[in-house]
């Protein structure tokens, strides 16, 4: 019998110790950071910009204390890598400048991907995460695109922030940039108004974390929800569900193209490159009459 017990107990432990081994190629499986098979595209001599927060701690408003938090990695890296890869020049920017602080979380080995173990092998990216440019200091118009990354921590500021609704407004006015976001980096976007005052996101076709994402994860004390607030604003939101919304993929481009938005952490790959497509297929800029061309 107790040989018999030893046995038993030596198949429950190499199955648990398997599951454990094959845990994170099951969560991707099930839908988690889908690799990304569509097109890729070169821009060189174009320029993008990634926006982040800077708040670190997910805690109800008004505390100072709680669990660490910041951008989800993933919504960061693979933008970056995105546009980098295809030759364009990436700056960083956050509200205040300076720390962007990454949520440890989302570095753990059941959600860690391909482009976040480049970033922790990349001290350029590290620089700029560390020491990102203040958006105050950036005139946003001299970028072709512009991507807001989310993650709990931006639920804290990039919603409350008049300078980037300001900015946003100047790029969108401008008629260059096209501007994207994924997951909580949608609250950016709230803010921008048109020449008139009115939000320019009213009336298109947007998305960015669900609500029922937020319940599912149990995450309520964060002071703004994307869903709840592009509603606000008048969006026409859209999403797509799954038996957990964790797992779903979604992105949409409004029907000027110059909004590209997605809506969680697995939808970073397609929302950067459904940018650069826009991009690529943008006319040239016109040469002023007064600069010479040559043959």
């Amino acid at each position: 019998m107790k040989k018999k017990l030893l046995t038993i107990f030596g198949v429950l432990t190499l199955t648990v110790v398997i599951l454990v081994m094959a845990a994170p190629s099951i969560v991707h499986a099930l839908g988690m950071h889908p690799d990304y098979d569509g097109p890729t595209y070169k821009l060189p001599g174009k320029k993008a910009l990634i926006i982040a927060t800077n708040h670190g701690v997910l805690n109800n408003p008004g505390e100072t204390t709680g669990d660490p938090t910041g951008v989800m990695a993933s919504e960061f890296t693979h933008p970056y890598y995105g546009f980098l890869d295809a030759g364009m020049d990436v700056d960083v920017a956050s509200i205040k400048g300076g720390v962007i602080p990454v949520d440890p979380q989302t570095l753990g080995r059941m959600v860690i991907t391909a482009e976040d173990k480049r970033y922790l092998e990349d001290p350029v990216l590290q620089g700029k995460i560390k020491n990102s440019i203040k958006i105050d200091d950036l005139d946003f118009t001299q970028y072709d695109a512009i991507f807001i990354s989310g993650g709990w921590g931006a639920a804290y500021d990039l919603g409350y922030s008049e300078k980037l609704g300001e900015k946003i407004s100047e790029a969108y006015l401008a008629g260059r940039p096209i501007i994207g976001s994924v997951c909580h980096g949608a609250l950016g976007l709230i803010k921008a108004k048109d020449e008139g005052g009115n939000a320019i996101i009213a009336g298109r076709k947007m998305t960015g974390v669900s609500d029922k994402q937020v319940k599912e994860l149990g995450i309520n004390m964060t002071p703004m929800h994307p869903e709840t607030e592009l509603r606000k604003a008048g969006a026409l939101y859209e999403s797509r569900t799954a038996f957990r919304d964790v797992f779903a993929t979604y992105v949409v481009v409004d029907d000027e193209k110059r909004f590209v938005t997605g809506q969680n952490q697995n939808s970073g790959h397609v929302t950067a490159h459904r940018m650069m497509g826009i991009i690529s297929n943008l006319p040239a800029a016109p040469v002023p009459e007064n600069e010479e061309t040559t043959e």
